[in-house]
């Protein structure tokens, strides 16, 4: 069953990220990942319990593929320079 990555990011160095984004990229799809949304245009019609800055989903081929990827070695690295310039939200949902 496939599983989604859904992230929301508030980007605080664009360059930087712009440089996470072209190394995640290989990286996730390595592990079977399709980008299905990367940061397009949202509304927000109703926000009691959350306001997303940026939404990044990822479909893989299963919970497992994606929970592979986010603890993956070559990730790693990636991840500190996510870390260094944004703050996001991360969650894995499974899909039907």
């Amino acid at each position: 069953m496939a599983a989604y990555l859904v992230v929301d990011t508030k980007i605080i160095d664009q360059e930087a990220y712009e440089e996470y984004k072209i190394l995640a990229k290989p990286i996730v799809e390595s592990y079977g990942g399709e980008y299905l949304v990367r940061g397009g245009k949202t509304t927000v019609s109703e926000n009691e319990l959350w306001t997303p800055q940026r939404l990044v989903v990822v479909r893989f081929p299963s919970r497992e593929a994606a929970e592979n990827f986010l603890s993956c070695d070559e990730y790693v690295p990636v991840k500190a320079i996510r870390n260094k310039s944004a703050q996001t939200t991360m969650s894995i949902v499974d899909g039907i």
